[in-house]
């Protein structure tokens, strides 16, 4: 399985109607005292739920910069907070970026003043999700697959190979049907996800991208997704909600992060997961600047910062993700190593299509279907129509 083949910067620019533009900041100055950051949960820890994971308190002590977080469940989210202002940044996953680009709602980022940018894992500098026409309009912060999440107790010896267990209706190896004990995720990204599943199994769709669809194609990953509907005891979009229904309420499987598997391990619930001989969507998630921001010397602050190896290999063991340092993996100043990085999915990078947003002049084919049109209709699936 190859990943989402890397677009031409210069193209993608045309089809989606950004006009590259400079950095607005040429040089930092005195920390303004304080920082904002939208951020996916559990990406920004200062020791609050697991003492050993704090990657905020040297920061705020060492800069004289607060870090403030607000918590968003869904790329939706992300955009409209960044939207409404008053943030400096987000951890935004490539089915955001491109729209706060677009939006203008970022700004370019001056990679003179991340003196650690070199270290950062070549298979990103020049992602399709945040650079644009040369521009880059942020700095890689985390990556990882959507992996698929089961219920030990109830696949036993016998662990899923494919993502039909939450697809298609069928009695599980512990004799009992799947309905009503899979979930699936609440936001229209997770079209790709059936997208990629009917790449695999109707090869004869041509579907080359499951973020490229043609109505045909798209028509298609809908009629799978109301299948699933059928099937479905919540579309999730809050982490530990999901993680409770998986302690209390008898769940079998899900696509799921990594984050909610180590954490449910960690507690011992009975739960492990695999990435399907489909392969797996993903995440390539980036640290950008709000076009307004406020505080653009504490940002560039935190961004440098998260690029240390200690941080990235922290975060990468708490998150169940991969660091954009690759040195992060091996260096031992922090608690990753190479065979976390190995589990984590870091040698996967090929088999993962990372999130981007759709848009209708697509690469693969004459037509695709838009963004906004996932939204809606996305919407209309779990509302049964």
């Amino acid at each position: 399985m190859r990943h989402l083949k890397l677009m031409g910067t210069t193209a993608l620019a045309a089809l989606i109607g950004i006009t590259p533009a400079l950095a607005q900041v040429a040089e930092l100055g005195t920390p303004e005292g304080k920082l904002n950051i939208v951020a996916w949960p559990g990406y920004i820890e200062r020791g609050e739920t697991v003492a050993d994971f704090d990657w905020v308190t040297k920061f705020e002590e060492a800069t004289g910069c607060m870090v403030q977080v607000k918590t968003a469940n869904t790329s939706d989210e992300m955009v409209a907070l960044m939207n409404e202002g008053g943030f400096d940044l987000v951890t935004a996953s490539g089915d955001a970026s491109l729209r706060l680009v677009a939006g203008e709602r970022v700004q370019p980022i001056n990679l003179s003043l991340v003196p650690s940018w070199d270290t950062v894992d070549d298979r990103l500098k020049n992602a399709p999700w945040y650079v644009v026409d040369g521009v880059h309009y942020g700095v890689p912060y985390q990556w990882g697959p959507n992996v698929l999440m089961y219920n030990t107790e109830v696949f036993g010896d016998s662990p899923p190979t494919s993502w039909n267990v939450v697809f298609e209706e069928m009695d599980l190896p512990d004799g009992k049907t799947n309905k009503g004990r899979v979930q699936a995720y609440d936001g229209p990204i997770h079209i790709a996800d059936a997208a990629q599943y009917l790449m695999f199994h109707k090869p004869e769709l041509g579907i080359t991208s499951p973020y490229e669809l043609n109505a045909d194609q798209y028509k298609e990953a809908l009629d799978l997704l109301r299948v699933q509907r059928t099937l479905t005891a919540r579309y999730w979009h809050d982490a530990f909600i999901q993680m409770d229904d998986f302690r209390n309420e008898g769940m079998a499987a899900s696509g799921t992060w990594p984050f909610q598997v180590n954490l449910l391990q960690a507690d011992g619930v009975p739960v492990a997961s695999v990435i399907p001989q489909e392969g797996a969507t993903g995440w390539a998630d980036t640290t950008m600047m709000h076009v307004n921001a406020e505080n653009t010397t504490c940002a560039y602050l935190w961004i440098e910062h998260t690029l240390s190896s200690n941080l990235q290999a922290d975060l990468s063991v708490w998150f169940g993700a991969n660091p954009v340092v690759p040195a992060a993996c091996t260096d031992g100043r922090g608690m990753q190593t190479a065979e976390g990085c190995t589990k984590n999915g870091f040698d996967d990078f090929e088999r993962i299509r990372f999130w981007t947003t759709p848009v209708t002049k697509c690469e693969s084919q004459g037509e695709c279907v838009p963004y906004y049109r996932w939204v809606s209709d996305y919407i209309g699936v779990i509302g049964g129509r």
